[in-house]
């Protein structure tokens, strides 16, 4: 197999490499601004090539003859969300992902799927409402990025090419995410359920989101959008009393929403308010995930 994955030197990227090279022969190209920082991260045996996302097509010769695209590339969304900050969110993926789509409708021969990154941002805040990939979207800033996101993936599908939005949930790994800037309190003991600890997290452990990637490239019956979360998503008080009971330290004391308003601004209302995904589609489609429970996912991930 022959992959070309934008993003590879981010969290997800190497995870995904593995997951490749654990199913088989693979030829990977990598798509970097920097390439000798990409080179060194990634290791000789990746191919890299320069490509600035923002400012023109990908390089056709770095998608001709591949099988698949992984587009993992976007700017960090967890930071304080200032004008700029926004504009560099939205314009890492809506522009980024219109230059890669540019340089696919040049590529000959074409892949036959794009890959591309997304997030369960894209409901909205709904609270206990249970989300499937039917559910209808929802709206603020990460919603609409989202949206506008994943159309410009789809025009992929004007090319002849399967699409895929993986959109994600809070990924599960000791070495960045979510859960590395949880573990400093937690492991002091003093971290606790956020802004009452009701609010649901849709979680999934890095490997199942590597896996369901790459299945998603073997698997033609995979297309549009999948929810990559795990089965059963928890609240915040229920992460945080497994995140303690891992640690084998008290989680009990709470940090009040507007402290997190304080710190990161209006970005606090993903930590604050939440969402209920299932993944519905990949259930249906027979994936079996290899950390299904949080308390052994979590373990997992500080292995």
């Amino acid at each position: 197999m022959r992959v070309t994955i934008t993003g590879a030197t981010g969290l997800i990227g190497p995870a995904v490499i593995a997951e490749l090279r654990r199913r088989g022969p693979v030829q990977i190209t990598a798509l970097s601004r920097d390439v000798e920082r990409a080179s060194a991260k990634l290791g000789g045996d990746v191919e890299v090539a320069r490509w600035s996302a923002l400012e023109e097509a990908a390089p056709a010769d770095a998608l001709a003859g591949r099988d698949a695209i992984v587009h993992l590339a976007g700017e960090p969304v967890a930071q304080r969300w200032s004008p700029s900050a926004k504009q560099a969110i939205t314009d890492s993926r809506v522009i980024g992902t219109r230059n890669l789509v540019q340089g696919l409708a040049e590529a000959q021969p074409r892949p036959s799927v794009l890959v591309s990154s997304s997030a369960i941002g894209i409901y909205g805040a709904r609270h206990e409402e249970p989300l499937d990939e039917e559910a209808a979207l929802g709206y603020g800033f990460l919603a609409e990025t989202c949206i506008a996101w994943e159309q410009e993936a789809g025009h992929a599908s004007e090319l002849g090419m399967r699409v895929v939005n993986m959109r994600t949930g809070v990924v599960l790994d000791a070495r960045g995410g979510a859960l590395a800037k949880m573990l400093p309190p937690f492991r002091m003991g003093i971290g606790g359920p956020v802004a009452g600890g009701g609010q649901y997290v849709s979680w999934i452990h890095l490997e199942d989101l590597a896996a369901m990637i790459v299945t998603s490239i073997e698997q033609d019956s995979w297309s549009g959008p999948i929810n990559a979360t795990a089965p059963e998503p928890v609240t915040n008080r229920e992460l945080s009393h497994a995140l303690g009971r891992v640690l084998h330290r008290p989680a009990v004391l709470p940090v009040p929403g507007f402290a997190l308003g304080l710190l990161y601004g209006e970005m606090a209302e993903i930590v604050t308010t939440g969402q209920r995904v299932l993944p519905a589609k990949a259930l249906v489609h027979g994936y079996q995930f290899r950390h299904p429970r949080l308390e052994e996912a979590l373990q997992a991930a500080l292995a």
